[in-house]
């Protein structure tokens, strides 16, 4: 359990500090409203996470009550979704993606600006659904470990957040240096690919 606990800590902050649609949107709200607007677009982000890991904790109960069988092929569906995940990574390194302005009319700011940009985003439920059973050990409960392992993620994005509200025009530009976005990319890429290598061959 522990290896599999560091192991997972170590995969969710590569891709925690990864810059993405949510980052963007709490970046908007700090350069529109300020660091108060920031912290409220955050803390809907938040809320967002929670609900979509509540839901892969009990869907991959359930899904594990219902039929093994099932649940080993969506395992085997994930490890194929992780290996995708980590080859797209690979072949945009360096790029920053900007799509999320045209939606911003739907979005709104504030606490809803974040919580809708998390809930809207069907990634995030598919990412959450097939990441965490990866590192569930054998006998452990699906349903106690996930809700572990999605709560020790969202404390990781809440320090993201209180990272990125204090040194707001620093850490965003940093991250966005070609370089470095480069160096994210690829290490993120090798850590899906290798975990979805992993999950298809237990």
């Amino acid at each position: 359990m522990l290896l599999n606990l560091v192991a997972f800590v170590g995969a969710a902050v590569l891709i925690v500090l990864l810059p993405g649609p949510d980052t963007l949107v709490v970046v908007r709200s700090i350069l529109r409203g300020g660091r108060r607007r920031g912290t409220l677009t955050a803390l809907g982000n938040l809320c967002g996470l929670t609900v979509w890991v509540l839901a892969a904790a009990l869907g991959l109960a359930a899904m594990v009550e219902a039929s093994e069988l099932g649940y080993a092929a969506l395992r085997v569906i994930g490890a194929c979704y992780l290996v995708f995940l980590g080859a797209q990574a690979w072949r945009s390194r360096g790029q920053v993606e900007l799509s999320e302005g045209s939606r911003r009319g739907v979005l709104g700011t504030g606490f809803r600006a974040g919580v809708l940009t998390n809930l809207l985003n069907p990634k995030v439920g598919v990412f959450f659904v097939t990441f965490l059973p990866g590192f569930v050990p054998d006998g452990a409960s699906v349903l106690w470990t996930t809700l572990l392992f999605g709560a020790i993620f969202i404390v990781l994005t809440a320090l993201y957040w209180v990272l990125l509200l204090g040194l707001a025009g620093r850490i965003t530009a940093w991250m966005n240096t070609p370089s470095i976005r480069r160096r994210l990319d690829a290490a993120t890429a090798a850590v899906l690919i290798a975990f979805g290598v992993r999950l298809a061959t237990e």
